[in-house]
């Protein structure tokens, strides 16, 4: 992950979702309840049990403008954000490779 992206480690009480929401709005600006709902990109609940899940390493989405990454391989969840990278096709994603 890159250190000049903004970057949370949420506390064991705090529901990831919640944390996800807070980053996402404290780096757009705004907040929270300005944020479309994060249901509408993913369920919360599956963010939310990511902690006790046996064998998660990570995930990521886009919301809001940015691509969320849960990172799971350390010995705390590491939530950051990346910059929404627009590919030659002119469609809004990850850069990587193509299907």
């Amino acid at each position: 992950m890159n250190s000049q992206n903004p970057t949370a480690v949420p506390a064991a009480d705090e529901d990831l979702s919640m944390a996800v929401i807070e980053l996402v709005a404290d780096a757009s600006g705004i907040d929270p309840v300005e944020l479309d709902p994060l249901y509408n990109v993913i369920d919360p609940e599956v963010i939310d049990t990511l902690s006790s899940s046996s064998g998660f390493s990570s995930l990521e989405f886009e919301y809001a403008g940015h691509t969320v990454v849960v990172d799971g391989t350390g010995k705390e969840i590491e939530i950051s954000l990346e910059p929404v990278t627009i590919g030659s096709d002119r469609s809004s994603g990850v850069s990587g490779p193509s299907l």
